[in-house]
């Protein structure tokens, strides 16, 4: 006989939360014992990405500790004036010549887009599906609404104080991975964080204006553009979005321009979910996802090899567009119909 649901996963969640304490305690020994590092992120990064890795930083300086910052691309223009961007360096190959290689939000060490980190003791912290535990210490955990709660315990094991330098950096990773409280990872544990980010000196209003409402004119030509070219199908549930490199150079964007627009279509009830397809030169085709209510687009992702969130996935697929098409829609189209019958009809 199975046990009341209610009871497995109360015994799931004490489970995961007991793995997460030993995880804690094997990083935060591991970063006691060593003197320098390296944070990175994946290519491309985005709130997320930025905020652990500098929230990070920030707690490693106050441990005395030698810091090295290296990402594959440049952090978006909106998050320049954060404290401490300009502390990231850009390559796509190091000669690390540290004790231990921090790696923030990657399931694949192939994501960061840096070669030259495999050889070195790497500490892995993710919160996405699929994690392939790459690192000599590794914590994965896929409740966390953002990989910067998980770093907000991990510094809070090293009994480092909440800096307003931390508390920004952290309260910024999970403004931007919730979809600024939009998606459904969020918890209390979500909220508790905040609120001590808040209590450190963080201005929720400053950071959301910050985040939310620095665009660039060229992004607004690039959002005009976007909807401009917009289709709906499925009885208008499902938004596809398409660029390429020549909409970007019309609009005088380039990619970090692109952050957080596949979620504008989402603001309309009709649309339960969004699929972007972001053209490459040669024959490849990086495609986001972003959803709504019980549309579980990460099945859809782990279908063609990526994955994601529930309400935010991804993946990239080799072919031309009007081949890979069909195929995605139609799997966007049966997630919608799955999730369908939970939406609120109120």
């Amino acid at each position: 006989m199975n046990p009341p649901r209610e009871t497995t996963d109360l015994t799931t969640d004490r489970v995961a939360r007991s793995a997460g304490a030993a995880a804690i305690e094997q990083i935060r020994d591991a970063i006691q014992q060593r003197q320098r590092f390296l944070l990175t992120s994946h290519a491309r990064p985005d709130g997320d990405s930025i905020g652990s890795q500098l929230a990070m930083a920030f707690a490693l300086d106050a441990l005395g500790k030698q810091v090295r910052i290296v990402n594959a691309d440049p952090a978006p223009e909106h998050y320049l004036e954060f404290p401490g961007v300009n502390r990231i360096a850009i390559a796509t190959r190091v000669e690390p010549d540290v004790d231990a290689v921090i790696v923030m939000e990657c399931s694949d060490l192939s994501r960061t887009g840096v070669a030259g980190l495999e050889r070195e003791f790497l500490i892995n912290i993710d919160h996405h599906a699929g994690n392939r535990m790459y690192g000599a210490v590794n914590w994965f955990d896929e409740s966390a609404a953002a990989c910067g709660e998980m770093v907000f315990d991990v510094i809070k094991a090293l009994h480092v104080p909440l800096t307003l330098e931390i508390a920004t950096h952290i309260y910024l990773a999970i403004l931007t991975d919730t979809g600024s409280f939009h998606h459904s990872n969020i918890t209390p544990r979500t909220f508790e964080i905040c609120r001590q980010a808040v209590q450190a000196g963080v201005n929720p209003t400053a950071m959301a204006r910050g985040v939310f409402d620095s665009n660039s004119f060229g992004k607004l030509k690039l959002i005009g553009a976007l909807l401009d070219s917009m289709e709906l199908v499925d009885h208008g549930r499902l938004a596809v979005l398409y660029m390429d490199d020549q909409m970007l150079d019309a609009c005088g964007c380039t990619h970090n321009d692109t952050e957080g627009l596949i979620n504008l279509p989402l603001t309309a009830r009709e649309i339960q979910a969004v699929v972007f397809f972001k053209v490459a030169p040669g024959a490849e085709v990086r495609v986001s996802m972003r959803s709504k209510y019980d549309v579980d687009v990460r099945v859809v992702a782990n279908k063609f090899g990526g994955g994601g969130h529930k309400n935010a996935a991804g993946f990239t697929v080799q072919g031309r567009l009007d081949d890979v098409k069909p195929r995605i829609i139609e799997q966007m189209t049966r997630a919608i119909a799955d999730g369908l019958e939970t939406r609120p009809t109120a």
